[in-house]
């Protein structure tokens, strides 16, 4: 099952007596606010993205439990080398507009290593992040298809009926890790992201370029291609 790459934002944290004591759950030793350095993922929320796909409600909470103890890498490069932090609470706010938001709150030590990544963070240089996770189900808004199922005859971007067609990623399989990047990892939105869910191929009337079976093939290609790139 692929991983799917979301953008996320840091901000500033205020350490307090009920953060350290969530922080020390996941410590060998006993820490003291001056040992820690902490900041907030603004990680994702319920709205359509530019890759026209949302999470539901159901599942910003699970993630909000799911991605607590989780380690905070560089680059989403899995090695014991790249852990940079962890995250020690999770949580969904909401704002007036309606709009629900996955907040994940981290912590690193204060340490020589990490005193230019802190740096980076306190001076707004370091600011963009990246949280993957695999989901159960990628339900298309027009028809309601699993596409981990069944691949419908929708492109999410696309326009049916006055309805823009976008993914509902509902049910957290997998959830991995969060990255510090320069550019926050995204998927290529279109027909190629399109066919990553891994569902069985669509009929033949629901051909994506709109042709009969066999006119055009290169979609596939492709999209084999963008999921052997993505495989661990």
């Amino acid at each position: 099952m692929e991983q799917i790459l979301k953008a996320a934002r840091l901000e500033k944290a205020e350490l307090n007596d009920e953060d350290l004591a969530l922080i020390n759950r996941q410590t060998l030793r006993p820490l003291t606010a001056g040992e820690v350095f902490t900041f907030r993922l603004a990680a994702c929320d319920n709205q359509v993205d530019r890759d026209f796909e949302r999470f539901t409600e159901a599942t910003l909470a699970e993630m909000a439990e799911r991605f607590v103890g989780l380690p905070v890498l560089r680059d989403h490069r899995w090695s014991s080398e790249t852990q940079t932090a962890r995250v020690y609470a999770g949580s969904v706010e909401s704002s007036g507009d309606g709009t629900q938001r996955l907040v994940l709150r981290c912590y690193m030590p204060r340490t020589e290593q990490t005193a230019p990544i802190i740096a980076a963070i306190e001076s707004g240089i370091l600011r963009e992040c990246s949280v993957g996770l695999a989901v159960k189900r990628a339900l298309c808004s027009i028809c309601g298809a699993n596409q981990r199922e069944t691949l419908c005859k929708h492109i999410q971007g696309l326009e049916y009926d006055g309805q823009v067609c976008h993914m509902d990623l509902d049910g957290v399989a997998d959830a991995y890790e969060i990255s510090l990047v320069a550019v926050p990892a995204q998927p290529e939105a279109g027909v190629i992201k399109s066919k990553r869910y891994g569902g069985q191929e669509p009929p033949p009337e629901s051909h994506p370029s709109g042709g009969a079976p066999g006119e055009d093939t290169a979609w596939q290609d492709e999209a084999l291609l963008e999921l052997e790139k993505n495989r661990f």
